[in-house]
């Protein structure tokens, strides 16, 4: 009894100065006049709960586990991205922010106890192994994912390079779970690529919204106009399956392209949360013609991006309705080099709009699918399908780009850029903006 009594005046202590800390916010807070005063009553049950694993659970199970098990039930019944960071997973967001990691290369999160995909990651394991968007995980090996929390389903799938992992995943639209192993690798993520679709056209492939995005986008532009016949005229910005990252580099990315207005503001209940970024003159572009490309996989910073461009009429979005995830999440540093990821805002649009659980919907709703070329069986015969016609000489002369067959390749391989150029092929001949 005595021992209860003590721990319980250390958790007592302990909300004492957590409410010290953020100014009275557990015991002083108020609400239409009323105080919220510390509720006892449920320490006590959890005092009680302590207690009887401590005697009575069928192992020895040490505090330090029990009292990091407790902090983390808090965060996971709140929100899917709220989560207790330990010394490891807090050491890994930090690289993860910087370009480089070990695993898999996918951006989950939680649904109905699964691991759900909200997007593989460019040029990554799981990208090349078939992962999408929407895909669920329901076992990583032989571990079932029911009763994991994120962090632990994420720490399975970490590990070794050039180790395998079968992942069970339940896809819509198959009829039986599909059995998929990767091997895990170093994930070095280039957040921006870039390059010409024709003289005049360019294309830009934001991965992901890390701390140097925005600057390494204007270094791409610059190239892209060193390349272009007379500086680009028109430029498709692909945000698919980018499944989001750092709130400062999607308000970077969304400058590169305004010049003036509100890009996104924050609130939530904390003051310091209630924040307002705005745009600063310097269009890259010049009011040239932009297209942005999204999906059901494109989250967070994307729908950030997606959503500027089209309250301000600077883009036209293309593609289909992107994640829907409106709210923001602050890293607070804790004591032993732990952290707490806690949602603290929701974030809006320049019009006002929150996309939470909502999504951006596109001007012009494009479906993934993929074009294939039919030969009909009445085609006509050519000299080339003769048998024995002399070959072409090649007199040496430079060859010109087929930009036909370029182009029929781009329509089978990606319809919606394809598609994506076209748009801006109509706008650059109508004068219009994007």
């Amino acid at each position: 009894m005595v021992r209860n009594r003590n721990l319980i005046i250390l958790l007592v202590g302990v909300v004492l100065g957590i409410g010290i800390a953020i100014g009275q916010g557990v015991l002083a807070e108020r609400d239409n006049g009323n105080a919220n005063t510390l509720p006892i009553k449920q320490l006590r049950t959890f005092m009680d709960v302590f207690n009887k694993i401590k005697t009575d659970y069928v192992e020895p199970v040490d505090d330090k586990t029990l009292l990091e098990n407790a902090i983390r039930g808090m965060l996971s019944g709140l929100d899917p991205h709220s989560t207790y960071l330990d010394p490891e997973g807090y050491k890994e967001l930090q690289v993860g922010t910087t370009g480089e990691f070990g695993g898999l290369g996918i951006e989950v999160g939680m649904e109905d106890g699964f691991v759900k995909v909200i997007s593989p990651i460019d040029d990554t394991p799981a990208q090349r192994s078939g992962i999408k968007a929407g895909d669920l995980v329901i076992r990583l090996d032989d571990t079932p994912v029911k009763g994991l929390t994120l962090g632990e389903a994420v720490k399975i799938m970490r590990g070794k390079p050039g180790s395998d992992i079968l992942l069970t995943v339940v896809r819509d639209g198959e009829e039986k779970p599909l059995k998929i192993t990767i091997t895990r690798d170093v994930i070095k993520i280039k957040s921006v690529k870039s390059r010409m679709l024709d003289e005049q056209f360019g294309y830009l492939r934001v991965t992901s919204f890390q701390s140097k995005t925005g600057e390494n986008l204007i270094r791409e532009m610059k190239k892209l106009n060193k390349e272009a016949k007379d500086g680009v005229q028109g430029l498709v910005l692909d945000l698919r399956n980018n499944p989001g990252g750092v709130l400062s580099a999607a308000v970077e990315v969304s400058d590169a392209f305004l010049q003036s207005g509100l890009i996104v503001y924050t609130e939530g209940r904390d003051k310091s949360s209630r924040l307002t970024f705005s745009a600063t003159p310097n269009d890259l572009l010049h009011d040239a013609p932009l297209v942005v490309l999204v999906n059901g996989g494109s989250a967070s910073a994307s729908e950030i991006v997606a959503g500027a461009l089209q309250d301000h009429s600077r883009a036209i979005i293309m593609g289909s309705k992107t994640f829907g995830k409106g709210s923001v999440q602050t890293i607070l540093p804790m004591p032993s080099n732990a952290a707490l990821k806690l949602t603290t805002a929701r974030y809006f649009t320049p019009s006002g709009r929150s996309i939470q659980a909502e999504g951006i919907e596109p001007h012009i709703k494009l479906e993934p699918i993929r074009v294939s070329s039919v030969k009909s069986e009445f085609e006509r015969v050519k000299e080339a399908d003769l048998a024995g016609h002399l070959e072409n000489p090649k007199d040496g002369k430079p060859a010109k780009k087929d930009e036909k067959a370029e182009e029929e390749s781009l329509a089978q391989k990606d319809y919606q850029l394809y598609e994506a150029l076209n748009m801006l092929r109509a706008l650059a001949i109508m004068g219009a903006k994007g």
